[in-house]
């Protein structure tokens, strides 16, 4: 059971499309994005893909984009590992297309035309590019490429995460949110890359109850999810959104750095960040994972684990039910005791490891 299907393409009103009150960063992002969408530079027409939101506690939203697993550009490397060299020869955001290129974050000689004010010099002296994703889930769903002519591998840094929450806070808007796959979370390129798009609703995930675990001493508070069917953590408080951000990218830096996937949600304008432990990609290959869902195909990646599950069959979308896609979820999540024990050596970490200057 379902509620009625809602449109995807937008979801915005025409009073609000023109409401001065959305920030210049983000009507620059629409513009654009539409921009690219009239050129046909898309695998698919999202505003033509059905949508629904599932019935029962959690209100998951359901996305029929049928052989999207299909279209869209082919994992290149292994899944096992989180942290793996850059492969030139492989596809990176070098190779794209200009005409996806929306704009790049640089240093600009004029002030108006800057959207991230008080940036370090560091993080503005390599130009980083927002590009269209070409196989998009959501309307203006987009890619940030930190530095993109550095050429880095998809693994987090604290200068990288801080451009991403300086992107969702800019935007200045709760249905805008950012996302960052690992390698073995469903990351699909070996080039650091944090994705984004609008979609107005609230997911799952951002109204779970939450249980606070610590506040560390910059006032930065860490939670656990309770009553979730994936196990995470969500970060919120801090003097600045730098502090914010310093702690939850050494939480990931700490994860890498342990070879753990996992999957990250900058949420509420960069005021609330979660951290998705997930442990699907190491189910399929010991060959674990449900034959039910692995003929689902469905990759869970940053947004299905925060409850916007894309499904690329025409029966899987017809059927979906909140029991199957708990189900789903709880076999990408950590098992209790796997995350009781992940839990206790991260706040152990941040008890004994200092922030980085």
């Amino acid at each position: 059971m379902a509620n009625k299907g809602f449109d995807l393409s937008c979801s915005l009103t025409k009073e609000e499309d023109s409401d001065p009150k959305l920030s210049p960063f983000l009507c620059k992002l629409f513009k654009e994005w539409d921009d690219r969408k009239a050129r046909g530079l898309f695998h698919h027409d999202i505003s033509s893909c059905e949508t629904k939101i599932l019935h029962g506690e959690h209100n998951f939203v359901a996305t029929l984009i049928e052989g999207r697993d299909q279209k869209k550009r082919p994992t290149q490397f292994g899944m096992n590992q989180v942290i793996q060299p850059f492969d030139g020869a492989k596809f990176n955001f070098t190779k794209v297309s200009l005409e996806e290129v929306i704009f790049t974050l640089e240093e600009a000689q004029d002030d108006s035309e800057k959207y991230f004010g008080n940036v370090p010099h560091a993080l503005a002296a390599s130009p980083s590019a927002i590009l269209i994703n070409v196989s998009p889930i959501g309307y203006c769903h987009v890619l940030l490429i930190p530095r993109v002519q550095d050429c880095l591998p998809q693994r987090v840094d604290k200068e990288s995460f801080l451009l991403a929450m300086y992107v969702a806070r800019e935007a200045r808007n709760p249905f805008f949110r950012v996302g960052y796959n690992s390698l073995g979370g469903f990351a699909t390129i070996n080039h650091l890359h944090f994705q984004a798009y609008y979609l107005k609703v609230q997911y799952p995930v951002e109204k779970t109850p939450i249980e606070k675990l610590a506040t560390l001493e910059n006032d930065v508070s860490i939670f656990q999810l309770v009553q979730y069917p994936v196990s995470g953590f969500a970060f919120e408080g801090g003097s600045c959104l730098e502090d914010l951000s310093d702690v939850v990218s050494r939480v990931s830096i700490f994860m890498q750095d342990n070879n753990r996937p996992f999957n990250v949600l900058i949420s509420e304008s960069a005021k609330r960040v979660f951290l998705l432990p997930q442990c699907y990609a190491e189910k399929q290959a010991l060959g674990k994972a449900s034959p039910q869902f692995l003929d689902m195909r469905i990759n869970p990646a940053v947004w299905e684990l925060s409850g916007h599950l894309v499904l690329k069959r025409k029966e899987d979308y017809d059927e979906a039910s909140e029991a199957t896609m708990s189900r789903f979820l709880v076999e990408a999540s950590l098992s209790e005791s796997e995350f009781q024990e992940l839990k206790s050596c991260i706040l152990e970490f941040l008890s004994t490891a200092a922030p980085e200057e």
